[in-house]
């Protein structure tokens, strides 16, 4: 089975490194400085004990030589970046071929038509629906310079077909990964992890993006303790509306949050260093989808509003 991971940075690049030391056949695709470091000094994987581990995959910056010599294609791209590779990406995946597509947030196949994640139906024109296979991401990664990963947490990338059925490609998929030492539960409730996950990301990472405020720190402010929970009950209640529940109750889930401490949330980290943020899959998309069941959801808008103005 060959691999090709499109969006090789953090996430991309700490599930290409682990495949590559188990000796799987796996080509990992990036583009400038990050590049350049991997083809001369290979990919470093800084561990959470302090160890670390260099691998040396193949790399390119031909995304549709990579995913053209492919069975399966991991698209590690943050959300934002997935319609700008749709058309190339549909064109070279080759018949029969899988794309897992490793987003935060709603993913543009959660339903048909969500302009947030898919504007103008770009991604549906050019990816076949029946190449799909959904994956929610675990692991805490960050790049720390050009060819250098760190690994904060979490080896677990579930992976589930779109209408929840088992399939024999979803569990071939998740032995490569096993095999590579990470967690590759194949799940039959993969919408309802979405919503699991989301809980948290369309609540913390837009109130710590706007506020500069660390897990922590928003949860030693009362205020921050309401808005939050508000948040939360607002996006149990879209995922009510879908028809999901979430396993986890908003005090449990909150605290756990808080409890993390002095931790800047994926988005505050991506807002300082100057890259595009999530907004759009983390927290218009629940709107978007809010708007379908005519709620009202005035603190998820609000914040929306407020995060929307970070990106200009």
């Amino acid at each position: 089975m060959r691999i090709a991971i499109v969006g090789a940075g953090a996430t991309g690049g700490y599930l290409g490194a682990c495949l590559a030391r188990a000796g799987a056949d796996v080509v990992l695709v990036a583009r400038g400085p990050h590049l350049a470091a991997m083809r001369e000094r290979g990919l470093t994987v800084r561990e959470p004990d302090g160890s670390s581990f260099i691998t040396r995959p193949q790399c390119t910056d031909d995304l549709a030589a990579a995913v053209g010599s492919a069975q399966v294609v991991f698209l590690t791209l943050k959300a934002h970046s997935l319609p700008g590779v749709a058309p190339e990406l549909g064109a070279a995946l080759r018949p029969g071929a899988i794309a897992v597509f490793a987003q935060n947030g709603i993913p543009w196949w959660y339903a048909e038509g969500l302009q947030c994640v898919d504007p103008g139906g770009l991604i549906a024109a050019h990816v076949p629906r029946e190449s799909v296979l959904g994956c929610v991401v675990y692991p805490a990664t960050s790049l720390l310079e050009p060819g250098v990963v760190e690994h904060v947490e979490g080896n677990r990338f579930s992976l589930g077909e779109p209408d929840g059925g088992r399939s024999e490609r979803a569990a071939e998929i998740g032995k490569a990964l096993i095999s590579a030492g990470l967690k590759a539960p194949v799940s039959t409730r993969i919408r309802q992890e979405i919503w699991l996950k989301l809980l948290g990301n369309a609540t913390f990472n837009p109130v710590s993006a706007l506020t500069r405020a660390t897990l922590g720190q928003i949860g030693a402010a009362p205020q921050g303790r309401d808005l939050i929970r508000a948040l939360m009950e607002e996006v149990d209640s879209v995922a009510t509306a879908e028809s999901v529940a979430i396993d986890i109750g908003i005090e449990r889930r909150m605290e756990a949050g808080f409890a993390v401490g002095e931790h800047k949330t994926s988005m505050l980290q991506d807002l300082e260093a100057g890259r595009p943020l999530e907004i759009d899959a983390l927290v218009g998309a629940v709107c978007e989808l809010g708007d379908r069941h005519r709620l009202p959801l005035p603190h998820l808008r609000t914040v929306y509003g407020l995060a929307i103005l970070l990106k200009h």
